[in-house]
C-alpha cells in the first residue's frame, strides 16, 4: 500500500452526538456539503448512526451522524441512543450539538458525562445561532464545563468554516480503525418494503447491533453501511429504508429516506430484495424488484422469515413465485430467517452467483455464431412484406451484459425478449438483467 492509500484508509472518525433535534443532520450536511442525511423538522428522524466521507482545509475524515441521545431513553429511542454511544466509543473526536436558543437541559449534561467517560476529545458546537444577537445565547453554554462554545448556524453556514479550523488541530492523522480502501469489498444494497427484516439481516450477518430494529414499520431512514463477513468473504453491506410507495408520492422524510434508497441501488453492485414469505407477495415487492432490474444491478431474492411459514403457507407462495416471480426466475433466492440466522450462510454464495453472471463477458465471434444459429432458426416475422435480419451483434459491455445488435430494420418487442431469452438459455447471466440494443439501419434517402 502506497501512503497515499494508506492516509485514505486510517481516516479518522468524527461523531457528531447530542440530544433530539438540535440539527446534528443538517451540521453534517453542512461539513460534507451535500444534502445526505436525512434532515426534517421533527425529532428522531435520524436512527442509526451513518459514516458520511467529508474533507476541510486538504484533510479527509470521516463524519458520523447519530440519532439523539437520550439518557432515560425506552424502546426504539434507548437502542438509538446505544448506536450514538457506540459511535462515540468508535470516533477519534466528537462534536457535541446543542440549541443555544433553547439554552442547556438535563439531557445534555447527561450526555457530558458520557463523554467525559469517553475520554475522546470534545468540540461543543452551539447551534442554530443565525446572527450577531443570539451569540450571547451560546456564550451561555460555557456551564457545560466543555470549553468555548462554538457557535455556529448549521442552516446558513455561519461559523462552521472556524468550527472545522478547531476539528483540524484536535484531530490525528490517522484514524484507529482502518477502512475498506476504494475497490475492495463487493457493494451489497439490503432493499425491501418496510418491516420485512432488512435490518435484522444486516445484524445477523454483521454479528452485531449495527441497525435499529423495531417492529414498526420506517424504523431505518438512511442507508447504513457496514463491511461484514459472509462465507469467508468480505462485503460492505448497505441497509437501506423500506420502499413503502412511489417515491414521488412519499412525503416528508419518507420521500428523502426513498430518494437515499434509489441512491444506494445506483451505489450497489449486487441488490438482495427481502421479501417476507409469511406474508403474500405485494405489487410494492414486485416495483423494487423492477426498479432493481431497471438500474441494471445483480439480483438476489431472500425470502424471509422462513421460521414464521407453515405447509400450506409455503404452498401458497411457491404458487405465487410461479405467477408473480416468474419474471425474475433468473435470479437466485435464498429461503431466511434473520431473526435465527437460518440460511444467512447461504447468501455469500447466492451473491457472487449473481456477481459472476452480471460481469460476464461473450466474445464476438462466439456472439455472431450464436445469433446466425438463432436466425435460421427463428427467424423474425415478415413485417410489411419485409424480414428484418440481424447483420451484426457485439456485446457493449457488461455490468450488466449488454448486446448492440445492427439489423436491418426495426424488430418487434416480443422477439427482443425473445433474444434475451435465448442468451441467457446459452450463456448463464444467471442472476443478472441482460439488456438488448436494437440499431436498425437507416433507410436510405431517394434522390
Amino acid at each position: 500500500m502506497n501512503p497515499d492509500e494508506e492516509s485514505t484508509a486510517l481516516r479518522p472518525v468524527v461523531a457528531v452526538v447530542g440530544r433530539p433535534n438540535v440539527g446534528k443532520s443538517m451540521l453534517v450536511n453542512r461539513i460534507i456539503g451535500r444534502r445526505e442525511a436525512v434532515v426534517q423538522d421533527l425529532p428522531g428522524v435520524t436512527r442509526d448512526r451513518v459514516s458520511y466521507d467529508a474533507e476541510w482545509a486538504g484533510r479527509d475524515f470521516v463524519i458520523v451522524d447519530t440519532g439523539g441521545w437520550a439518557p432515560d431513553a425506552k424502546g426504539m429511542a434507548a437502542q438509538i441512543a446505544a448506536q450514538a454511544e457506540l459511535a462515540i466509543g468508535a470516533a477519534d473526536a466528537v462534536l457535541f450539538v446543542v440549541d443555544a436558543t433553547v439554552g442547556t437541559q438535563d439531557v445534555d449534561e447527561a450526555v457530558v458525562r458520557v463523554l467525559r467517560r469517553s475520554r475522546k476529545p470534545v468540540l461543543l458546537v452551539a447551534n442554530k445561532v443565525d446572527d450577531a444577537r443570539t451569540e450571547a445565547d451560546a456564550a451561555g453554554m460555557w456551564n457545560l464545563g466543555l470549553g468555548e462554545p462554538h457557535a455556529v448556524s448549521a442552516l446558513h453556514g455561519r461559523g462552521t468554516g472556524d468550527l472545522l479550523d478547531a476539528l483540524l488541530d484536535v484531530l490525528p492523522d490517522t484514524g484507529a480503525v482502518a477502512e475498506a480502501t476504494i475497490g475492495g469489498p463487493r457493494r451489497v444494497a439490503i432493499v425491501g418494503r418496510p418491516n420485512v427484516g432488512k435490518s435484522s439481516l444486516l445484524n445477523k450477518v454483521a454479528k452485531a447491533e449495527r441497525a435499529v430494529v423495531d417492529n414498526a414499520a420506517g424504523t431505518t431512514v438512511d442507508p447504513v453501511d457496514e463491511l461484514v463477513v459472509v462465507g469467508g468473504i468480505t462485503y460492505q453491506f448497505i441497509d437501506t429504508a423500506g420502499l413503502r410507495r412511489r417515491v414521488k408520492e412519499a412525503s416528508g422524510h419518507e420521500y428523502y429516506a426513498s430518494l437515499r434508497t434509489q441512491g444506494a441501488i445506483e451505489r450497489a453492485e449486487v441488490c438482495v430484495v427481502v421479501l417476507d414469505s409469511s406474508e403474500t407477495i405485494s405489487d410494492q415487492d414486485l416495483r423494487i424488484l423492477s426498479m432493481v432490474e431497471d438500474a441494471g444491478k445483480a439480483l438476489v431474492i431472500a425470502y424471509n422469515k422462513w421460521d414464521l411459514t407453515d405447509e400450506e403457507r409455503r404452498r401458497y407462495l411457491e404458487r405465487e413465485i410461479e405467477q408473480d416471480i416468474q419474471a425474475f426466475a433468473w435470479a437466485p433466492s435464498v429461503n431466511i430467517s434473520a431473526l435465527t440466522g437460518r440460511g444467512v450462510d447461504r447468501l455469500s454464495k447466492a451473491i457472487e452467483e449473481a456477481l459472476e453472471g452480471w460481469e460476464t463477458r461473450v466474445s464476438t465471434g462466439k456472439l455472431n455464431a450464436f445469433l446466425g444459429r438463432l436466425a435460421a432458426a427463428h427467424p423474425h416475422p415478415v413485417r410489411g412484406g419485409k424480414q428484418p435480419r440481424i447483420l451484426f451483434g457485439t456485446q457493449a459491455h457488461n455490468c450488466p451484459p449488454t448486446f448492440a445488435l445492427f439489423t436491418s430494420g426495426d424488430f418487434d418487442a416480443p422477439y427482443v425478449r425473445f433474444v434475451e431469452r435465448r442468451l441467457r438459455e446459452d450463456f448463464g447471466f444467471r442472476g443478472s438483467p441482460v439488456h438488448v440494443e436494437v440499431r436498425a439501419r437507416e433507410k436510405r434517402k431517394k434522390r
